[in-house]
């Protein structure tokens, strides 16, 4: 049974002790920090500076011209489901089936969904990490824990030990996250290793959650390795995916999940219980995103490629960053010698230079130490950037 606190002097009952102690956003605590600041450059959340582009934009204006602005299927509209389908069944070479699709405003949701259809009080799932704080927060709103198994940098790589994945799984592990390509490090887990997890999952009855959100932002392949492409269509993997890193649509919260298709019905229901379905209008948008959008992902890809060309270089020449350039993804995750306290190293460079960075340790114990800088900005606004932080680099 859960517990629930009292705030001193509070005129009312308590909450569930699981909300009341859930953290706040490090990465939100010291953006605000810097609001209204003119010089600012802010770099870090994880979104590009890039607006949406105008097909998708004017896709939803036509949208809610045609009046698609009423009360949506659980599992969203068929139009988008359908181009879910085909857009999974070319990008990976599948024959995924429709009803296998359940639409969610936003991979976050996504998320939420997935540990509300597994996660009980007491349940465990193994995060690999370090890794966006929401992910693991998402299990303790649940009654449940994380276990974290971390991301090893060696060799100028990231790098995940199975053994010691495997090795964190116990009687209670219902599920293994793995965000792959990985927000803060860019790591990519190989098609090897994916089928060595698959197949441990499979033998112990443990679920496999992977976060696919990065899976075109790659820059030697596209697109990444997922576990959806090895996994039987009844195998207990779930992927969550979203619009907003590929299609620069942060804003406009959509995402889906590719699940065994006897979840669709439960999923459908969550989807009731949380918010009866995602935005319609927007639905209809995201159709026309993954139908139109493939030369705009590329073109997106080769900008990014060069703004992480540039970072990479810049941080390299600093003699105290000891950095592994990202596989994939638009964030570089630098550690500095000599400053162990991310939350107060963030905040001194904004405070002295203007430059918004994401404290590691907003990523979990692993990312202590570390630094999170999001490089889907102009080369411009990267430039300047790296010339203010020079000083503190160097």
């Amino acid at each position: 049974m859960s517990t629930a606190i009292d705030r001193p002097g509070s005129g009312h009952p308590p909450i569930r002790e699981q909300i009341s102690r859930l953290p706040d956003s490090k990465i939100r605590t010291i953006s605000l920090k810097g609001a209204g600041r003119p010089d600012l450059i802010p770099l870090w959340f994880g979104e590009s500076d890039e607006p949406t582009p105008d097909f998708i934009k004017r896709a939803a204006a036509a949208a809610l011209a045609a009046d698609h602005t009423f009360y949506a299927p659980n599992s969203g509209v068929p139009e988008l489901r359908a181009e879910i389908v085909a857009y999974m069944n070319r990008t990976y070479g599948l024959r995924v089936a429709l009803d296998r699709i359940t639409v969610t405003t936003s991979g976050m949701h996504g998320i939420m969904l997935v540990m509300q259809a597994l996660i009980d009080p007491g349940d465990t799932v193994a995060v690999v990490g370090p890794v966006w704080p929401n992910c693991r927060e998402t299990v303790r709103v649940l009654g449940g824990a994380p276990t974290d198994v971390t991301l090893r940098e060696r060799d100028g790589r990231w790098h995940l030990d199975s053994q010691e994945l495997f090795d964190a799984c116990g009687p209670r592990t219902r599920a293994i996250f793995i965000n792959s390509p990985g927000n803060p490090t860019g790591w990519m887990m190989s098609a090897a290793q994916q089928a060595e997890i698959l197949d441990f999952c499979r033998r112990r009855g443990i679920w496999i959650v992977t976060d696919d959100v990065y899976a075109r932002l790659v820059y030697d392949r596209d697109p990444a390795p997922s576990f959806i492409a090895l996994a039987e269509p009844d195998d207990a993997v779930i992927a969550v995916n979203s619009f907003s890193k590929s299609w620069s649509m942060t804003g406009w919260r959509l995402g889906w999940l590719t699940a065994p298709a006897d979840l669709v019905t439960d999923f459908a229901k969550l989807n009731e219980y949380n918010l009866a379905g995602p935005t319609t209008f927007v639905q209809h948008a995201g159709a026309v995103a993954l139908r139109d959008g493939d030369a705009y992902i590329g073109d997106l890809v080769e900008r990014l490629r060069r703004r992480r060309d540039l970072v990479s270089q810049r941080l390299s020449a600093f003699p105290r960053v000891r950095f592994a350039p990202p596989e994939a993804a638009f964030y570089a995750f630098f550690a500095v010698a000599g400053e162990p306290d991310s939350v107060a190293f963030a905040e001194r460079i904004l405070a002295e230079t203007g430059v918004g960075l994401a404290p590691g340790a907003a990523f979990g114990p692993a990312g202590e130490g570390y630094l999170r800088l999001c490089f889907a900005s102009s080369e411009r606004s990267l430039s300047a950037a790296m010339d203010r932080l020079e000083p503190y680099l160097s």
